[in-house]
């Protein structure tokens, strides 16, 4: 039989302890619903377990009683994989409270985590110990690191170090009916039978509920430079791109392009930010280059140099101090909010082979201006890696409610381009709500199958975030 509120909110205070048990609408709104708010929902309870045996006791419980459960990190996902549907019969897990690093080892490069670390947390705790945590997000002052794993982060520095599943030795995994299974392995080679630790990142909670994990760190590099450049085209930042990792190999850890539509929004909205360069110019490039080599600078200096030169660059600022980088850094990391000031953004998180890249802009842009004449594309981002988040911005003086009623029909055209190019219709934020429909039209049936078949296997009662990513009748 169906358990009341009154009895469930008993059960739970027992398991996790009354003050950890939130019920009010009030308390439990800002579990309820995302930063930007299209993605609302209602929740029966909202619990914040303090470690691993109580994540464990809830989900056995929740198991025999058929409740569903929600979890949830720092709650910074694009979408809606982390908030409760509106039926309000939905248990939110939030691992916010399980926060504690277990355990830094220099020597092996790894540290254990509980899923509930902030990223920036993660990041200092390396810091400590002469290391680098290679992860690095706009929200990592507020996302969690099994946030991170369930939606296998990826970020600005994937081109160097891989996304969160490449930067991941082990998890600590807590399956529906309450099990916990102990992957926290540090072992860089370890062929004992299947990867299950693969199987939970990138699942968003539909599978298992990453308690902690294994992450690997990286010697920290000793000079860092960074650079704005100004180019013609994407082709010629691909050009630069491949000169640059002639000269500096895997020292290139970032390699990020904007439009100049771009850099216009986050000057004219965003308090403090100019445009480095003298000269406007179409298409720009901010790149970091890190190493051991005193003499980085010099030698950064000397193949841009070069590439001005060969006129495959146009021009370029080099970061001479630390608030000159960080500087550099904002007019990217505004750029969100710098679209919000000039109205409706449709946005897209896609990937497609490096060379691709240049003719997926040019066709979507086309293809988008004869549907919406005016409107504005502002495709940027992680080219290292081929992920651009490939935002549509709309006309001025459009009326907001109506270019937005069009995010289907630009998604078509985005998505329809990037599949064509044999791209991936989610590069970094994942399926969730949004874009669980999308995936059963782009997704091998075959492999669409197996997931369905872990998900039976792993959940068969479905109540591990129900309706998200992958339906397993």
């Amino acid at each position: 039989m169906a358990l009341s509120d009154q009895e469930l909110f008993l059960h739970l205070a027992a398991l996790i302890g009354e003050t950890h048990v939130l019920t009010r609408p009030d308390d439990m709104a800002p579990f309820c619903k995302e930063w930007r708010g299209l993605f609302p929902g209602r929740a029966r309870a909202v619990v914040r377990p303090a470690n691993t045996a109580e994540v464990s006791a809830l989900l056995q419980f929740c198991n025999t009683h058929r409740i569903p459960i929600v979890p949830q990190g720092g709650n910074t996902g694009l979408v809606g994989g982390q908030t409760p549907w509106d039926k309000g019969d939905e248990i939110v897990l939030s691992l916010q409270r399980m926060n504690h690093i277990r355990d830094v080892d220099p020597l092996s490069d790894t540290m254990v985590v509980e899923a509930g670390v902030t990223l920036f947390a993660a990041q200092e705790a390396a810091e400590k110990v002469d290391r680098l945590f290679p992860l690095s997000l706009a929200s990592e002052g507020s996302c969690t690191i099994g946030g991170n794993l369930a939606s296998n982060a990826g970020g600005t520095a994937v081109l160097a170090y891989g996304n969160a599943r490449e930067l991941t030795m082990g998890l600590e995994v807590v399956l529906a009916d309450g099990r916990v299974m102990d992957l926290l392995g540090r072992l860089r080679k370890d062929n004992t039978g299947y990867d299950l630790k693969n199987m939970f990142i990138g699942s968003e909670g539909t599978l298992g509920v990453i308690t902690a994990a294994v992450l690997k760190l990286y010697p920290r590099p000793r000079a860092q430079v960074t650079v704005f450049a100004g180019l013609a085209s994407p082709s010629a930042a691909l050009a630069l791109l491949n000169h640059l990792k002639a000269d500096f190999g895997a020292g290139v850890t970032t390699f990020e392009l904007l439009p100049r539509i771009a850099l216009d929004m986050v000057c004219d909205h965003i308090t403090g930010n100019r445009d480095p360069l003298v000269t406007r110019h179409d298409w720009y490039v901010l790149a970091e280059i890190s190493g051991a080599d005193e003499s980085l600078s010099e030698r950064v200096t000397a193949s841009f140099a070069a590439m001005i030169e060969e006129g495959v660059v146009a021009d370029a600022a080099i970061a001479l101090s630390l608030d000159q980088r960080m500087a550099l850094w904002r007019l990217r990391e505004t750029l969100p909010e710098a679209q919000g000031h000039e109205g409706g953004s449709i946005k897209h998180d896609i990937a497609v082979p490096l060379a691709s890249v240049p003719q997926l802009i040019d066709d979507v842009c086309t293809r988008v201006e004869k549907l919406v004449p005016g409107a504005r594309p502002v495709p940027f981002g992680h080219l290292g890696d081929g992920n651009l988040h490939f935002n549509i911005t709309q006309p001025k003086g459009m009326e907001r409610a109506a270019f937005m009623a069009l995010w289907d029909d630009i998604g078509a055209i985005v998505y329809d381009e990037t599949v064509k190019r044999r791209g991936s219709i989610s590069a970094e934020h994942g399926i969730g709500r949004l874009k669980k429909k999308l995936l059963r039209e782009v997704k091998d049936p075959v492999a669409l199958d197996v997931m369905a078949g872990l998900k039976r296997m792993l959940d068969p009662h479905g109540i591990l975030n129900p309706g998200k990513v992958i339906d397993a009748p």
